[in-house]
This record gives structure tokens, C-alpha cells and sequence, in this order.
């Protein structure tokens, strides 16, 4: 047991890890791929050496078309999610709001109180609807292009093309994702509502952990052809070093009190665990005692599914064929 215990400890350290130090990676991304540009040709014939030229020219077009997209979407997330969405919120509460209510107080002097109690309230309630809850919808839906191109890119410098699954199943298979996920948040938010405050907090950090974890590793594991009930069941098998890796990504979200912000802060760190996801080695052993977690929110997603297509007559036979997958799960 005290071996065991030790094994765990060591895998969560070493997902804190590969966390934290992936995203050193980010800047030799870039560079991985340039060793290969300057190679000379092994043939010395004028023909041969016009196709390799014509092979490097075509393959330096590609690299530049290519390369740029990782920093410049890690820049972009960073420039809208910091620089304009959280920027705005804290020059709203920090100086625009103060500087009114001291334009009140010496506006309205001894009547300060009274104005400012409708009048605080009402700016921020305005604030709030006309700029916060725009911008926040629109940062999750550019996030989500923005997010898949710094996956798709970071894949195919580090690992080559992805595999494309067929669209179809690729849809059915991402809708079922989704369900999980929001249940899978769901349960962890409830978990955290238990009696004992302390072991409540330790199983919501946990789900919280896991789920950054699957956020920031399903781009990879799709561009690998894996299926859902595939990456459920790695994680669940594995789940110390998953822990470990979505731990840093938990404390930050959970560190600011205000749900805006904590997207903000997500929105600009998930781009280097995507980075640090896609970097990180393949594990090649399981732990002793796997974690059934996500077993109850695919039973919930598996019904829902199957609710859902009892009703209608004529199902399209993929989307039949990946719901029978996932109902199926197996966690071998």
C-alpha cells in the first residue's frame, strides 16, 4: 500500500510537471521543424538538385504558412482575453467606477449616500449587460476556432497530419463529449457541496483537475483517431498523473472570486496546456486503482441519447452506429 501510495504522488508530480514545463515548449515549436530545412541533397545531378529545390521551396512556403499560426494565436488570446476583456473589467472597477463616485461625492456632497446607492448598482448593471456578457459570448465562441488552431498546428509540427475521422461519426462523437463534460462539471460542482468541507473541496479539485486535463488533451487525442469512450477510459486508468497535470489550471480558475475573471484566466493559460497536452509523453502503464468518475455521466448521457432517438422514426444509421459506441464504453 505504501508503495502504491508513493506511485500515485509521483504521477501527480510528474503531470504537475509536464503542466508546468510544456509550456517552455511553446517557443521551440518553431524550431523543431527548421533542423530539417537546410539538409543537402544526396544527389548531385542537375535534376536531381532542381527537385530538391523545388521540394524545399514548396516545403518553405508550407513552414511559413504554417509556423506563425501557434505564436500568433497564443498572442491573439492573450491580446483579446487580457489585453481588451480583462483589462476593460478592471479599468471599470478599479478607476472609471471610483472616479464617478468621487465625482458624486463632490458633486452632491451630504447626498452622496443616497445617489450613489442607485447609482453604483446601475452602472454596473449596465456595464455588465451592454459589454461584459457580449464579450464574454463572443471570446468563448473565437476562443474555440482560435483554440483548435493552436491544437491542429502543434499536432502536425510535433506528430504530422491528424487523422480525420468521418464527419458524422466526428459530430456525434463531439456532441457526446460535450454532454459529459457539462455533467462531468456538474457532479464536481455538486461534490462540492458534500458536509465534510475538506473532502468536499479535495473531490471538486479533483473533477476539476481532470476535466482541464480532458479539455487539454482531446485535441490531441482526437487527432490521434481516438474515440470518446477511448479517452475516458485513459484517464480514469490514469487518472493520478491527469490530476497532477490539471492542478496548476484548477488553482488559477479557482483563485479569482468573480466567474468572468476565472474565464479570463482560463482563456489565457488553456492555450500552453493545449501546448504542454500535445507535448507531453504517452504513459505507458496504468494505475492499481482506476477512478470510475465519468462512469455516472455517461450512464446520464448514454439515456439522454437513447431517450432522444426512441422518439424519432428515421435516425441517420452513423449517428445510430456512434451512439451504440458510446453506450458501449468498455473501461479496460
Amino acid at each position: 500500500m505504501a508503495e502504491s501510495f508513493q506511485d500515485i504522488c509521483w504521477e501527480i508530480a510528474r503531470g504537475f510537471r509536464d503542466a508546468v514545463l510544456g509550456a517552455g515548449k511553446i517557443f521551440k515549436i518553431d524550431e523543431a521543424k527548421s533542423d530539417k530545412k537546410d539538409d543537402p541533397p544526396e544527389h548531385h545531378t542537375v535534376l536531381a538538385q532542381r527537385r530538391a529545390q523545388r521540394q524545399k521551396h514548396t516545403q518553405r512556403e508550407e513552414k511559413a504558412q504554417a509556423e506563425p499560426r501557434v505564436m500568433h494565436r497564443m498572442i491573439q488570446c492573450c491580446a483579446w482575453n487580457g489585453g481588451i476583456f480583462w483589462m476593460s473589467i478592471i479599468i471599470f472597477n478599479y478607476l472609471l467606477l471610483p472616479g464617478i463616485q468621487t465625482m458624486t461625492s463632490f458633486l452632491y456632497g451630504g447626498e452622496k449616500g443616497l445617489m450613489w446607492s442607485w447609482m453604483g448598482p446601475m452602472l454596473t448593471w449596465t456595464f455588465s449587460a451592454l459589454w461584459i456578457l457580449p464579450l464574454f459570448v463572443l471570446s468563448k465562441i473565437v476562443n474555440c476556432f482560435w483554440f483548435a488552431d493552436i491544437a491542429d498546428a502543434a499536432y502536425r509540427k510535433s506528430r504530422g497530419r491528424p487523422q480525420l475521422p468521418n464527419v458524422s461519426i466526428f459530430i456525434a462523437d463531439m456532441l457526446f463529449s460535450l454532454l459529459i463534460q457539462t455533467f462531468f462539471l456538474l457532479q464536481g460542482t455538486a461534490a462540492s457541496f458534500l458536509p465534510l468541507p475538506t473532502v468536499a473541496q479535495i473531490i471538486s479539485v479533483l473533477h476539476m483537475s481532470l476535466l482541464y486535463s480532458l479539455y487539454s488533451f482531446e485535441y490531441k487525442w482526437i487527432n490521434m483517431g481516438w474515440e470518446l469512450h477511448r479517452r475516458l477510459s485513459y484517464i480514469e486508468h490514469s487518472w493520478p498523473y491527469f490530476f497532477g497535470f490539471g492542478l496548476p489550471m484548477s488553482i488559477l480558475t479557482a483563485l479569482p472570486s468573480s466567474l468572468v475573471v476565472s474565464g479570463c484566466v482560463f482563456s489565457i493559460l488553456f492555450p500552453v496546456f493545449i501546448i504542454s497536452a500535445n507535448e507531453a509523453v504517452d504513459l505507458q502503464h496504468n494505475s492499481r486503482f482506476p477512478l470510475r468518475l465519468f462512469a455516472p455521466v455517461v450512464a446520464l448521457t448514454n439515456a439522454i441519447f437513447h431517450h432522444t432517438l426512441t422518439k424519432r422514426s428515421q435516425v441517420p444509421p452513423t449517428v445510430k452506429k456512434q451512439t451504440r459506441i458510446n453506450k458501449d464504453v468498455t473501461y479496460r
